[in-house]
């Protein structure tokens, strides 16, 4: 979703009870809040999609999927976000209403304005959690999705998906077409320009 400059500074304690009776989100990054604008209809159906699906494959386990509403706590980034979809299994979550700070998948859904941000200052302070295991970032104008994935040496590994093929998260031993992430959404490709096209 996007996000506007800083309005103002307060310390986390002080966000979080200021959040709790606003009515418009903000994220919540250093000191800094940052108040989010609304998704378009493709960005909310592929969030919609997904949490859907891995709703149904999580239940009846310890792990619990999250939708935008929810916060995410980046203690060591001294950070709150709302991503688009996150999934927990840590037993410690379960004790917050307001935020989860265990979890162990993030997706979020590219728009023009956070695009940048969701790959680059986002995705440097989610790796910081050190529960997280596979970070992904759905692009709503085509069938692409990228899953960067933790290995045993703590590095992140990039895993893309395309048209056609199977979305596997390895974190939570699912997998699932493309196809059922867009179910709904018209995509249309950025055009390539003449020069790609020779």
């Amino acid at each position: 979703m996007p996000v506007t400059q800083p309005s103002f500074t307060l310390t986390p304690q002080a966000y979080l009870e200021w959040e709790k009776d606003n009515e418009i989100k903000h994220e919540f990054v250093d000191g800094d809040v940052f108040a989010m604008a609304g998704a378009k209809d493709a960005h909310v159906s592929i969030a919609l999609n997904l949490a859907t699906l891995l709703h149904a494959h999580v239940k009846g386990t310890p792990c619990r999927p999250y939708i935008s509403d929810m916060k995410v706590r980046v203690e060591k980034a001294n950070a709150f976000f709302y991503p688009d979809v996150m999934v927990t299994c840590d037993e410690r979550d379960r004790h917050s209403d307001y935020f989860k700070s265990h979890p162990i998948l993030i997706a979020e859904i590219l728009s023009e304005s956070t695009a940048a941000f969701d790959r680059g200052r986002k995705f440097a302070a989610y790796r910081q959690l050190e529960s997280l295991q596979e970070y992904l970032l759905i692009d709503p104008n085509d069938y692409s999705v990228d899953c960067f994935r933790r290995d045993t040496a703590g590095h992140w590994v990039l895993y893309p998906f395309g048209s056609g093929e199977q979305v596997e998260l390895a974190s939570l031993n699912w997998s699932a077409p493309i196809a059922a992430l867009y179910e709904g959404v018209t995509v249309n490709p950025w055009p390539l320009s003449e020069e790609a096209e020779r």
